[in-house]
């Protein structure tokens, strides 16, 4: 079938001069053409909104619950030809649906409609009781199972849960990985989502039963269960089911499927437990809030750097909290900091945890460090660096809002790092809190780069997919701009290998 063709050099072209892509085109008949096909042609196909929620409710006794309608799947991350389970909660007993939706650009709908289960029967499932470190792991029988078709596209999927009693709606979320070399590999930061899920009360992994915001080792989160609104910064409705993907990360997978570059996704979870994940691609990104790591992550992408791989961390706070994961309960808790004694100007009960090498910075170039939240503009230090070609940035040009809420300072001592962007952070506009972000890059040992943005909110500069709630706090970013994504083209330019 003719949508089934690899697009010649001169339909790219032509996409370039439509879109303002800046492409930088592979040797006719390699194999990176034929490979970026496949997100283009699923972006062809025709999208919709309906995959947004349109009725939410949140009981205000929890603060974060919708306890009409809510649910938890049997993977984070799943291969087509395995088996998904969904558990769902029905209270009040109800009928409801599930419609699963792939997320993306699609020709800007933001969605598409993969599969509909049809009318299925709720029931009221049984609360866990509270485990050691208070964690919650529920049990529930599964209300729904498919097998994941093959032709399914590698993304992020949401299934969209629908009680027809009054129509009230939330979300499941899950990545749909595959096992192809891509140009790009995007990790979702489910780890992090995960641990500031406070479903059902104050249950998050900072909650210890005495405050709300403990960073110690008293506290631990499983998958078995929803995920809670989200509890920080700003009010967003699709972020009940769906953890913190669309606050931080799905801009970033809105411009990468919309520029047609070639991604595959996969969960924290996936770097965690296979070290080959990250070799099968040019360049890993960690996207937007992605802050707690196993030392096996780490060891894992660093080895793949190693081999050529390069890295981007257009991410804020990353690699900051160790935490070890427990495969029996799917579940996650604190046992270390990726940074030195005091390097944050510790958060109470932060001490208690181990604080040794390596260090959060020895991956990234740089890493959180005092006092770990505030704002500022991205402001340019190296107009004549090849990340600011085709900017027209000069030195001290400033990009508005781009640092923040969480960013990355302290840039380690490794050969050949680079400061690209830095300046001071600020509590309030106006009022410096004593902080400087150094956003950064250093060369790999075979021709690759390790880029570090300093921020959590990178993503804001390169769209505005529907939906999307613009953060605020400390300082504001401005949304899209054509400088910051031309900065990320440059950047994703130089990780290609073929």
């Amino acid at each position: 079938m003719l949508m089934n063709r690899s697009p010649d050099r001169r339909q790219l072209l032509s996409v370039a001069a439509a879109t303002g892509t800046s492409l930088m085109l592979p040797k006719l008949g390699s194999a990176a053409v034929v490979r970026s096909a496949q997100v283009k042609t699923e972006n062809a196909k025709p999208g919709t909104r309906q995959w947004m929620l349109s009725k939410t409710r949140i009981d205000p006794a929890t603060k974060y619950r919708c306890p009409w309608i809510e649910g938890y799947v049997s993977h984070a991350s799943i291969l087509p030809g395995e088996t998904l389970q969904v558990m769902v909660s029905t209270n009040s007993v109800s009928e409801f649906t599930i419609e699963f939706y792939r997320l993306g650009y699609y020709r800007g709908d933001g969605g598409r409609l993969v599969h509909a289960s049809g009318t299925l029967q709720g029931s009221v499932q049984e609360m866990p009781s509270v485990g050691p470190r208070r964690l919650q792991n529920c049990q529930w029988p599964s209300s729904y199972e498919m097998r994941i078709p093959e032709d399914w596209v590698s993304g992020v999927y949401v299934g969209k849960l629908t009680e027809l009693t009054e129509g009230l709606q939330s979300y499941v979320i899950f990545v749909v990985r595959d096992s192809r070399h891509t140009e790009l590999m995007f990790q979702c930061s489910d780890h992090t989502w995960q641990a500031y899920n406070r479903w059902p009360s104050q249950f998050s992994l900072y909650d210890d039963g005495e405050t709300p915001w403990h960073w110690g080792g008293e506290s631990q989160v499983s998958f078995n269960r929803p995920y809670g609104k989200y509890c920080q910064i700003l009010d967003s409705p699709l972020s009940i089911g769906s953890g913190e993907f669309f606050l931080w990360e799905f801009p970033f997978v809105y411009w990468l499927e919309r520029e047609g570059y070639d991604v595959t996704y996969v969960s924290n979870t996936d770097l965690h437990r296979d070290a080959e994940q990250p070799l099968r691609c040019d360049g890993f990104l960690s996207v937007g809030h992605d802050e707690y790591w196993t030392i096996e992550m780490f060891r894992n992408l660093q080895a793949a750097i190693g081999s050529g791989v390069s890295a981007g961390f257009f991410s804020g706070n990353a690699v900051c909290g160790r935490i070890q994961w427990d495969d029996v309960t799917r579940s996650l808790h604190r046992v270390g900091v990726f940074g030195p004694p005091g390097g944050t100007r510790e958060f109470s009960s932060m001490s208690t945890l181990k604080h040794e090498r390596p260090y959060a910075n020895e991956l990234i170039g740089a890493h959180s460090t005092g006092p770990v939240t505030g704002g500022a503009d991205w402001i340019c230090s190296q107009p004549d660096h090849w990340l600011y070609a085709g900017t027209q940035m000069q030195r001290g040009d400033a990009i508005p809002g781009v640092i923040g809420w969480e960013w990355h300072g302290d840039p380690a001592e490794i050969d050949g790092l680079e400061i690209v962007a830095r300046g001071p952070t600020q509590s309030a506009p106006g009022v410096p809190n004593g902080g400087e972000y150094t956003a950064t890059v250093y060369p790999g040992p075979k021709n690759n780069i390790v880029f570090n943005a300093a921020t959590c909110w990178w993503a804001d500069g390169l769209s505005e997919p529907p939906g999307y709630v613009r953060p605020s706090v400390y300082t504001s970013p401005q949304g899209p701009d054509g400088r910051l994504q031309q900065i990320t083209r440059n950047v994703l330019g130089r990780m290609r290998r073929s």
